[in-house]
């Protein structure tokens, strides 16, 4: 699998596309008046405790308080595996307390902050606070996981107050660029705790690295032959780090300065307008349709024009296989987080299912971000989740529509006609005027004028006042006004 980052960077906002195989599979977005705030370390104040929610609310200086649920608490005294302390026993309004964003703001919801704070590198991420050694889930040969916690623990000290994890890219690797990351995260944690003693609540105590830096940092695999980015100044910046942290990326780094904007250049632009719409056309000719709502996402698979060779159970069962990868790469590249429900084609045979359903599972295998798959339910769609760490690619890229306030749908021009003539009847007879002034969208005033102009001849004669229709360009569909001149 050959795999290319792409990064666009323009005044004010930084993207970057993962490409695999000429296939967009994901793109991040990072704009300066609204920068991501996963990761950021804060000195805060609680300024409410719930026991009841068995949550406190932080104070860390942004425009909504952060929440932090006992189980982020580090810390808990007398607690087991049955039950948690009450909050109360932890943390009372005016504490001071450090914390990090685990989850950005989401719509009118403040971020998710933890105690449990973490600083990650290139190939380890750092506990500061739990003496504690593992290593990544990723990591599946026993012989390696071994090797890499002992050299880990060799070089960190079984007494450490520290614990570590390794990450997925310290895999085959030696014992000398951990003990120089194990080193940086020390140096690092230090200025952290420094900035910590020294602010005043609330304050900001670490930032993490600007979206180019972590993709390197992050996303960057094996299978990733190149980095181009189409900004020589930001490019320059993306080599220094590099060959300071991880020299042998350096030279995957390409600055393009072809005419062509870089993402044009392998159509991703396309693909993020296509991204945005709810429905997805499947190489089959079925299609999926998207809908992404505040409790949770749904997606339907649908036939369309595919009719297959064999019979139906076939069309059906090679409908999913499709769309069960497609649904994969939708929610890694729109971002789609939280609950998940899939409404796959029914299907009769059993073993269709499970397929389906491994084909789902090896496609997810691929993202970074953690998903869980349950079985089909007894009404036949599959439940999932997906971890959710920031904004949506909708709702970064989208707001709601003025017209229809995110309903996706308006009133009819026949609707609107009735509630003309309903409004009409209500203000008869309550003022002296010479004429009723109808003011409409123009497809509202078309329908007045042919197939409901009997109801208007009906109320002219009822209130014995003309009725003047007059079309206004900048009215939505379902906006009117009656007029009495």
């Amino acid at each position: 699998m050959s795999e290319e980052l792409l990064i666009n960077v323009s005044s004010g906002e930084v993207r970057a596309a993962v490409v695999q195989n000429g296939v967009l599979q994901e793109v991040l977005i990072e704009r300066a008046s609204r920068r991501g705030l996963t990761g950021n370390i804060y000195k805060g104040r609680v300024v409410r405790v719930l026991p009841g929610m068995q949550a406190a609310f932080v104070e860390m200086g942004l425009a909504r308080t952060g929440f932090l649920h006992v189980s982020d608490v580090l810390g808990k005294p007398g607690a087991t595996s049955a039950s948690e302390p009450n909050i109360r026993e932890l943390l009372r309004e005016g504490d001071s307390v450090l914390v990090q964003v685990v989850k950005d703001q989401l719509g009118t919801k403040g971020a998710r902050v933890t105690t449990y704070i973490t600083l990650p590198s290139r190939l380890l991420v750092l506990l500061p606070l739990e003496p504690v050694f593992g290593v990544s889930g990723r990591i599946e040969d026993e012989e390696e996981r071994n090797r890499l916690k002992q050299l880990l623990v060799g070089l960190a000290g079984e007494s450490s107050a520290c614990g570590y994890i390794v990450r997925t890219a310290a895999e085959r690797v030696g014992a000398e660029p951990l003990a120089a990351d194990v080193a940086f995260l020390n140096r690092l944690w230090g200025v952290v705790e420094q900035q910590a003693r020294n602010a005043t609540a609330p304050a900001l105590v670490y930032q993490d690295l600007p979206l180019a830096m972590r993709l390197l940092r992050d996303l960057v695999r094996p299978e990733t032959q190149r980095i181009r980015i189409d900004n020589e100044a930001t490019g320059e910046e993306l080599r220094k780090f590099a060959a300071s942290v991880m020299p042998e990326l350096e030279e995957r780094i390409e600055i393009y300065s072809g005419p062509r904007p870089i993402f044009d250049l392998y159509g991703v632009e396309d693909e993020i307008q296509k991204a945005l719409a709810r429905k997805v056309e499947l190489k089959s000719g079925g299609y999926l349709v998207i809908d992404q709502t505040e409790a949770l996402t749904s997606i339907d698979v649908n036939t369309g024009g595919f009719v297959g060779h064999r019979n139906l159970e076939d069309t059906i069962f090679r409908t999913n296989l499709e769309a069960a990868v497609a649904i994969a790469r939708q929610l890694r590249l729109r971002n789609l987080g939280g609950i998940i429900i899939i409404d796959f084609i029914d299907m009769e045979e059993v073993t269709h299912r499970s397929q389906v359903l491994e084909a789902l599972n090896g496609a997810l295998a691929g993202d970074h971000a953690r998903a869980q798959v349950a079985e089909v339910s007894a009404l036949g769609l599959v439940q999932m989740t997906r971890k959710r760490t920031r904004e949506s690619l909708e709702h970064l890229l989208c707001k709601p529509c003025p017209t229809c306030e995110g309903r996706g749908h308006v009133k009819t021009p026949e609707t609107v006609c009735y509630e003309i003539f309903r409004e009409i009847r209500r203000q008869h007879g309550q003022f002296t005027f010479k004429e009723w002034v109808i003011l409409a969208h123009q497809e509202v005033i078309e329908l007045l004028l042919d197939e409901e102009s009997s109801g208007i001849a009906e109320l002219e004669e009822l209130t014995g006042k003309p009725i003047r229709l007059q079309a206004e360009g900048m009215y939505a569909q379902d906006q009117f006004d009656v007029v009495l001149v």
